[in-house]
């Protein structure tokens, strides 16, 4: 692999963005600035790909059809079979023609009229939770703005669209932590026995109700993708499994991630906490904070692609070049602070515009969920200030370890 012409100066890409560092994880933002001032792009070591730092590297590799998502099933088959095919067959991890495909059969859905007729339930399944909240706020003098409120919101969304039954919810969060704790790069092996129990279990689960609503239908997307046909094609049901399990994965682990982040840089920003609180009957404002929330900090900071063919991609004063098989990673967090397309980009302002983030990714793979997750942000942020004028922090949120997806353990909140 070759990513210039020329000898880039400075420390190796490795030491500068070492992803088992705790420092790093807690802060990953310094150590991006500085390597993108060595190299837009370059080769590291430690995670054995090329890596994309600046905004327009990213998009330009998210965007190249000539990268793609290529999945290398895991060994022994015996082991790992379920996550295999449920990878193989979902929408994120296959390329056109079939991802085209499946996109077309699930994207109806999640367009964005559809989702807009959610707003009403996602507003009145997040005054429920608030009303819990403040319970606890009245018993022990705060709360944990993530797991009471940020959590459960997005997973009661996806679920009421997907037709989940209600007494059997509190099995998807679980089960969706430990399949994506396999996207990190320092997994344990009782990490990766646990992702492989999950798999089994929310596969079953999903092959289960999807035979309920074959016999009888209801009003919810599980009933949708069983009879989505477009023209004489269909979901086959290892694809209708892996597109459930793929929904509820990703449909709530950025929205969780994001309101998470978010909330804590704006709760440290008095000044653009005190504008979005005089105006939070501004939609259009409202809006802007919401989209502030993923870029500032990122819930999902890498995504990979693998170059289907012998690939170089024109970037200033130093290409990206792959041979056919390489793969490059898209540091998406790094983008989201380039200050060469955001001003200022370490401080979060509450009505930055334009604001181009990538935290939805771009190009085909271009997250199908957006239009949702935006809704949910939208009407979490809303609500909670308006529920609390006087939210602050009480005492220091606890970070997860984990660096590819970015989020929080706790975010204690006083009002």
């Amino acid at each position: 692999m070759s990513t210039s012409t020329r000898p880039s100066p400075g420390p190796s890409l490795a030491v500068l963005l070492d992803p088992r560092d705790p420092a790093f994880v807690a802060d990953p933002y310094p150590a991006f600035a500085r390597a993108r001032e060595i190299r837009p792009v370059g080769w590291h070591d430690g995670l054995g790909t090329a890596v994309a730092l600046t905004h327009q590297a990213c998009d330009a590799v998210l965007r190249d059809r000539r990268l793609g998502r290529v999945l290398v099933p895991r060994r022994p088959d015996a082991d790992w079979a379920t996550f295999n095919w449920l990878h193989a067959d979902s929408i994120l991890d296959s390329e056109p023609p079939k991802h085209t495909r499946l996109r077309r059969l699930v994207a109806q859905a999640f367009g964005r009229g559809h989702v807009e007729r959610l707003r009403p339930r996602v507003a009145s399944l997040a005054e429920e939770l608030l009303d819990g909240c403040e319970q606890a706020l009245a018993e022990h003098g705060a709360f944990d703005a993530l797991g009471d409120y940020a959590e459960p919101l997005p997973v009661l969304v996806i679920a009421d669209l997907l037709g989940w039954p209600p007494d059997d919810r509190d099995l998807l969060r679980p089960w969706s932590q430990a399949i994506v704790a396999m996207y990190e790069v320092d997994r344990t092996a009782e990490q990766e026995a646990r992702a492989r129990r999950a798999c089994t279990e929310f596969a079953a689960y999903v092959g289960e109700l999807a035979d309920r609503r074959r016999r009888r239908p209801a009003d919810d997307l599980v009933t949708h993708l069983v009879q989505a046909r477009d023209g004489g094609d269909r979901l086959d049901d290892h694809e209708l499994v892996a597109t459930v399990v793929l929904l509820l994965n990703a449909g709530h682990e950025a929205s969780v991630n994001g309101f998470g982040n978010g909330l804590v840089q704006l709760l440290r920003a008095p000044d653009q906490l005190a504008l979005l609180r005089r105006h939070l009957d501004d939609d259009a404002l409202v809006a802007l904070a919401a989209e502030e929330l993923l870029r500032h900090d990122s819930p999902l900071q890498l995504f990979e692609r693998t170059a289907t063919q012998d690939v170089e991609i024109d970037l200033p004063g130093q290409p990206l070049r792959l041979a056919r098989g390489q793969k490059v990673a898209a540091l998406l967090g790094a983008a989201n602070r380039d200050p060469a397309v955001f001003a200022e980009p370490d401080r979060f302002v509450v009505d930055r515009s334009p604001n181009p983030h990538l935290a939805f990714g771009a190009g085909i793979h271009f997250c199908l969920g957006a239009p949702l997750a935006r809704l949910e942000l939208q009407t979490a942020l809303r609500a909670l200030l308006r529920r609390f004028p006087a939210l602050a922090q009480s005492g220091e949120p606890e970070r997860r370890p984990s660096f590819v997806l970015r989020g929080y353990r706790t975010v204690p909140v006083t009002a």
